[in-house]
């Protein structure tokens, strides 16, 4: 018998992975601050739940996939949270983004309470959510890995378990990193191929193919040409998660120039109300300031 399955967070990465759950026969009660994103999952044969304690009182694995650190420890510790009803015995699942020195604090509360917990951010974004390919980096006990492993299975393609509780969320962050920089770099040096007279197109065609190929510019290339910046991960929460990253990064004393750097190319663009873009719109930054456009022309 599959385990029920409470999902708490339904927002662009939420909502469908908590279908993908559906999908894969799984129970599931959810809750969601905005009670639309409920109902559309009830139509689709989850129950609803009015607050987190709910959530927990009729789960067997509690997951959360909400946008920061403030916003886990308010659901998972707060008043109606997720542990006032949880049991002993359960499992609680975060994937999202956040602090791993925040997860591990929980981890301690919920252990008190003789309640497991995993930290398993993912990448992959919303198209990634969707298809039910995401990377998950899970943190925690072996046994409460392989217990949340079926879940796992359900939402993504690549899962790797990294070690004890928070080694997940500084995975995650090192991913971010990587994503942000590469965002940038893709940005700044097609505004500099397009300022030259190149064309934006036949230049990434040329850049795919060789060492300076990702899955950023294979992702986001049609974002860029097109300037269609309707968010798949939005430059806010990468915003937050490079102010993650500086945080953590002090708590281990690791010196991240670059990444600081990038964070306030982010930081200008929500200055400039940018936010809600998409994180491939760090480009406009560069166009902005070269007099250019690279997407196609309309």
């Amino acid at each position: 018998m599959q385990s029920k399955i409470g999902f708490i967070g339904l927002g662009i990465m939420g909502k469908p992975m908590a279908k993908n759950l559906i999908k894969a026969g799984f129970p599931l009660v959810v809750h969601n601050r905005s009670r639309s994103k409920v109902d559309e999952l009830v139509k689709e044969g989850a129950a609803a739940a009015n607050t987190p304690r709910e959530v927990a009182s009729s789960s067997d694995i509690i997951i959360t996939m909400l946008p920061n650190s403030p916003d886990v420890e308010l659901v998972a510790l707060g008043a109606n949270g997720i542990l006032e009803g949880a049991k002993a015995g359960q499992l609680f699942i975060d994937m999202s983004t956040i602090n791993p020195i925040v997860s591990q604090k929980i981890a301690k509360e919920f252990s008190a309470k003789s309640v497991a917990m995993v930290d398993a951010p993912v990448s992959g974004g919303e198209k990634g959510a969707i298809d039910a390919t995401l990377s998950i980096m899970a943190g925690g006990e072996a046994k409460d890995f392989e217990r949340a492993l079926p879940v796992f299975n359900a939402l993504g393609k690549t899962v790797t378990h990294m070690g004890s509780i928070g080694s997940g969320g500084f995975t995650k962050l090192a991913n971010q990193i990587i994503v942000a920089i590469n965002l940038t770099a893709i940005g700044e040096a097609l505004v500099f191929g397009a300022k030259a007279g190149v064309d934006p197109q036949k230049m990434i065609r040329a850049l795919a193919g060789g060492l300076a190929g990702s899955k950023c510019l294979d992702q986001k290339s049609e974002k860029i040409l097109s300037g269609d910046f309707a968010p798949g991960f939005k430059i806010d929460l990468h915003s937050k998660d490079l102010n993650l990253i500086q945080d953590a990064a002090r708590s281990v004393g690791v010196p991240i120039p670059t990444a600081a750097f990038v964070e306030q190319l982010f930081a200008a663009l929500r200055v400039r109300g940018r936010g809600g873009m998409d994180h491939s719109g760090v480009i406009t930054f560069f166009e902005d300031l070269a007099g250019v456009q690279v997407r196609k022309p309309s």
